[in-house]
Formats: structure tokens, sequence, C-alpha cells
């Protein structure tokens, strides 16, 4: 049930607006939880890379910041509340967090497995959203799949000997 009592009359049922809420709300757990992820290791990375990975984590967490503003305003357009606590985070995303302080490259590897569990994420979703003919979601998720898609190849390349 929408919490707005004004009638929403977008050219999308009220079954699939939950639908999609309910999936976008998903994408914002995953997606709030790499921000955090990707801010912690920001602040704790050290090594002979620091310099490379504190910079590449910020413009990182910079980028995710904005996303969920954006996530989470499609969500409220479609007639929603957009989760915005810990424990709804907790238990909608799909990635885990981090416990304790990974060395500099076990940091990549969260990072790479992140980046890809919120693409597979907002992937899942296309199909709902391409049925419900809903151009600004699907503008929007073929968005945020191009950014995790192209940060998770170059966290990979840094992996790789």
């Amino acid at each position: 049930m929408s919490d707005n009592s004004v009638k929403i009359d977008i050219g999308l049922s009220e079954k699939s607006r939950s639908e999609i809420a309910a999936g976008l709300s998903g994408l914002l757990a995953d997606s709030y939880t790499l921000y955090l992820m990707t801010h912690n290791f920001h602040w704790n990375v050290k090594g002979p890379m620091f310099n490379s990975l504190h910079q590449m984590f910020m413009a990182q967490y910079t980028e995710q910041w904005t996303a969920l503003d954006l996530i989470a305003e499609r969500i409220r357009a479609l007639g929603y509340p957009a989760p915005g606590t810990y424990a709804q985070f907790v238990q909608l995303a799909t990635i885990k967090e981090v416990e304790g302080v990974p060395k500099a490259m076990e940091m990549v590897r969260h990072l790479v497995n992140a980046q890809e569990a919120t693409a597979r994420t907002a992937r899942k979703l296309l199909p709902l959203v391409g049925e419900a003919d809903d151009q600004p979601t699907a503008d929007l998720l073929t968005q945020r799949l191009d950014v995790h898609e192209k940060t998770a190849w170059m966290l990979r390349s840094l992996l790789e000997e």
C-alpha cells in the first residue's frame, strides 16, 4: 500500500510500482553498503599503493554517494518510502559487512565482489521494469550497471599480475 493519500497515476499499476520500489530498495541497500565499505577502506588503506587506492576509493565513494540519492528519489517518485536505517539496509542488502581492516589487495577483492553484487541486484530488476514499461527506472538501472561493471573491471585489473 502506498504511503501517499493522493492517488498516483503515472501510467504504472500499483502492483508494478510496489514491486519496482521493493527491488529498488534492495538496490539502495546494496548501494549504501558498498558506499560504506568503500569509504571505510578509503580511511583505512595502507601499504605501497596507499596513495593510489586512497584516491581511487574516494572517487568511488563520492560517485556512490550521489547515486544513493537518485535511487531513493526514484522509490519516492513511485509512491513508497525509501529505506534509510542501518537495520533496513542490513535486512535488504545482499552484501555483507567486512570485519576488521583487511590488507589493501583484500580490500580491492571485497570491493570487486560488492560492485558485482550491486550490479546483479540492478540487473535482476530489469525484466520487471521492462514489463512495466518504466523507462525512468530502466534508465537509472542502466546507468548504475555501467558504473558498477566498469568499476569492478578497474578494481579487478589491480588484482592481475
